[in-house]
């Protein structure tokens, strides 16, 4: 695969992950897209780390590990914006939108949730195999038992997200996504990825192919995601809210556009 899998001196445990994803959050201001991701990523590592133990998942080191690896994608696309280089496609919408007045938090978590799991993961898993000399169908039973997980993180970010009583006028587009977007059906897709992506490992040349269509579709459902919103839909509890789009730039509703979203 394409790319290191984990920086030098990147984490070797889901705690050390959990510690990153604090330290990166605490950098930055709360509004920032970024930001609004990490809070979420951070949501579900942690659920993760707490079922390692008590029997719920059949295999607790092998998800570690992928959790590891996976979480290590993330960190090297932000250790490289960090650096002032540019990170895999699939991050960029998120990284170069971050700070846009007309883009609502919850479209920064569904387009950092869209890229890291449609590309960073099927890349993670494959890794984790090749790693513990392992078959993706080792790890299928426990990969599962995380949507469970991540079922409590969708109702987090309608309940976080979403805009209040108040904002209810502007919040059919965001209603919209939030339909038309599914964690669940992403995971399943990245997960027939993964096994494409194993059926190709004795072919390097068409494995990095499938990598890069991988990359570039994220990047593409990226753009979709963070269409910006018409400025007053924007705004959640303690993030200051713009008064208007950006100068010259004209407020997009994302409802003319969701229904053209993959899912």
């Amino acid at each position: 695969m394409p790319g290191a899998t984990v920086a030098a001196g990147g984490p070797g445990t889901v705690e050390e992950v959990v510690d990153r994803l604090r330290g990166i959050g605490e950098g930055l201001p709360r509004a920032d897209g970024v930001a609004v991701f990490n809070r979420l990523y951070l949501t579900v590592t942690e659920a993760v780390r707490d079922h390692l133990g008590g029997g719920y998942f059949a295999d607790p080191p092998a998800i570690a590990e992928l959790d590891v690896v996976f979480a290590g994608r993330y960190l090297l696309a932000v250790a490289a914006d960090a650096a002032g280089q540019e990170p895999p496609a699939c991050w960029r919408p998120l990284f170069d939108l971050r700070t846009h007045p007309g883009v609502h938090p919850l479209q920064f978590g569904l387009a950092g949730m869209s890229a890291h799991i449609q590309h960073d993961l099927p890349l993670a898993v494959v890794d984790t195999c090749h790693h513990r000399g392992c078959t993706p169908a080792d790890l299928e039973e426990d990969y599962h038992r995380i949507n469970d997980l991540l079922a409590d993180t969708e109702a987090a970010v309608r309940e976080q997200l979403l805009p209040g009583p108040d904002l209810l006028d502007h919040a059919e587009p965001l209603t919209h996504l939030l339909g038309t977007w599914s964690v669940q059906a992403a995971r399943e897709a990245a997960w027939a990825a993964a096994r494409t992506l194993w059926d190709l490992r004795t072919l390097p040349a068409a494995a990095r192919a499938f990598a890069g269509m991988l990359d570039t579709t994220a990047a593409l459902l990226g753009r979709a995601l963070l269409l910006p919103l018409a400025a007053e839909a924007v705004g959640v509890a303690g993030v200051p809210q713009p008064s208007g789009p950006t100068a010259g730039e004209p407020a997009l509703r994302l409802a003319d556009v969701a229904s053209q979203v993959p899912g």
